[in-house]
């Protein structure tokens, strides 16, 4: 993403990024952001254990581990407080 910001720059050109890249990314020649907090770009991530019944190797508790505090309290609190120039990155909402 940070060579698709390079690339919009040079041609001053408009693109889609995502909040993570375009607040880590400093070479933002004359870029701007033109629309932000619009529901239609909402990008979730999500999380999901790996089959142990299809894939017997798969360390099945410690994964259920790490999904239980990554949609928990702490989790939560963890990706809500990542920030970047002290902006926000990711906004927790697992429910």
């Amino acid at each position: 993403m940070g060579a698709s910001l390079n690339m919009a720059a040079a041609a001053d050109a408009y693109l889609l990024s995502d909040r993570a890249t375009w607040l880590a990314f400093k070479n933002r020649a004359g870029l701007k952001i033109l629309v932000e907090g619009d529901e239609r770009l909402f990008n979730p991530y999500g999380v999901i254990l790996v089959n142990p019944a299809q894939h017997p190797n798969v360390k099945a508790a410690a994964g259920q581990t790490f999904i239980d505090w990554l949609t928990g309290p702490d989790g939560q609190a963890a990706i809500g407080a990542f920030k970047i120039d002290g902006r926000q990155l990711f906004f927790p909402n697992a429910r």
